[in-house]
Parts: C-alpha cells; structure tokens; sequence
C-alpha cells in the first residue's frame, strides 16, 4: 500500500468565517474525504492550498509536495 501525501500541519484549526483550516488550507469535507480520494483529487486540491493560505494570511512555509 503506498503512502498517502497529505498537506495537514498538524496546525488544525478552522477559520471560521472561511471554514478553511489555518494549517493546510482544505475545508473540513476535503479534510474527513482525504483518505478516500484518488491521487489525482488530492493533487488538484493540494494545489489549490497556496492561495487559500494566503488569502488567510497563512502563507505556507513550503511548497506542497503533489507526487
């Protein structure tokens, strides 16, 4: 079984006027679903994750690794 990529921080916290976790930037569907989406829907939303971030004013201190 192969290694599921996953941007979570370990910084859980849900803005709650975006409803976007401050950590790694997936809403709380994306964050309960991840496990059980495909590696090309992950990657879609992880490659969305930089402008949530900085739209909330939490830029990522790297980039998200979509491999």
């Amino acid at each position: 079984m192969s290694e599921i990529v996953t941007p979570c921080k370990k910084i859980c916290f849900l803005d709650p006027r975006s409803g976007l976790c401050r950590g790694c930037g997936r809403n709380g569907e994306e964050i309960a679903a991840w496990i059980g989406l495909s590696q090309p829907e992950r990657a879609r939303i992880m490659a969305l994750l930089p402008n949530r971030l900085a739209a909330l004013g939490s830029a990522p201190d790297a980039k998200f690794d979509v491999h």
